[in-house]
């Protein structure tokens, strides 16, 4: 299976037990150039009220003390951290990118950690202030990513696909707590050998039992191994096994 999978498989596809691809859809370069457009809106508008409450007679006093480098950081943070803080407390969403549907993922379908968060945001300065430079990049990837995505790892995706990807990605949660394979002949097996291991043993009729013996003498046959387990428990365990494979060629 994972050769196969391994053909058809790009980096911006979840395979699932199957070897189904769900794909992560790159946000557009005009969702983003837009979505990019509204966040800068927002922090505008903060910045411009913030500025005329400043000016007001009965608040002039606030930045006319010794504190008043820290309380002009401090105002102004909101616009400095405004996507990091944003991205990391809305799990990769600013306003912008709510509005039209977009989401920073990982290219695994993970989400991002605050290393992650921390870098794009720090590339910012890149992509956005030095003549544009994100929005090149984001033309010529093909995966409309800016520098500050190639560097993190992460992409924008379209929000539609987050939740497909997340429950496809919880039935290989077993995987994730350090599951060593118990049949390494697993990783030989081919897909079409696997989706008939995978139908017989969903299949609940008369037939159910003789169809798992079969299989495992075949697969036990073909393999070379005599696992000291049953045919249903070799067959469920070997099918772990072949998952785990797929999955390491993501």
């Amino acid at each position: 299976m994972h050769r196969n999978c391994k053909e058809k498989s790009v980096e911006t596809r979840i395979v699932t037990s199957q070897c189904i691809q769900i794909d992560q859809t790159p946000a557009g370069v005009g969702e983003r150039i837009f979505a990019r457009l509204l966040d800068y809106l927002l922090i505008s508008l903060y910045a411009v009220g913030l500025t005329f409450l400043l000016q007001r007679p009965g608040l002039k006093f606030i930045l006319n003390t010794e504190y008043d480098v820290f309380i002009i950081f401090l105002l102004a943070s909101p616009v400095i951290f405004y996507s990091l803080l944003w991205e990391l407390l809305n799990r990769g969403r600013s306003p912008g990118k709510m509005a039209f549907g977009l989401r920073v993922v990982m290219r695994d379908g993970a989400t991002p950690t605050l290393s992650v968060y921390l870098l794009r945001w720090m590339m910012l300065l890149v992509d956005v202030w030095f003549s544009g430079l994100g929005i090149f990049f984001i033309l010529v990837d093909k995966d409309n990513r800016r520098l500050g995505d190639l560097a993190s790892g992460a992409i924008v995706i379209k929000e539609r696909d987050y939740h497909r990807i997340h429950v496809s990605l919880d039935e290989f949660d077993y995987l994730g707590r350090g599951y060593k394979p118990f049949f390494p002949q697993a990783e030989n097996l081919s897909l079409e050998q696997m989706n008939i291991i995978h139908e017989a043993l969903k299949r609940d009729d008369s037939h159910r039992l003789r169809r798992i013996s079969e299989l495992s003498a075949k697969a036990k046959e073909f393999l070379k191994i005599a696992p000291s387990v049953d045919d249903e428990t070799f067959l469920q365990t070997l099918t772990r096994d072949y998952q785990y494979y797929a999955l390491e060629e993501i």
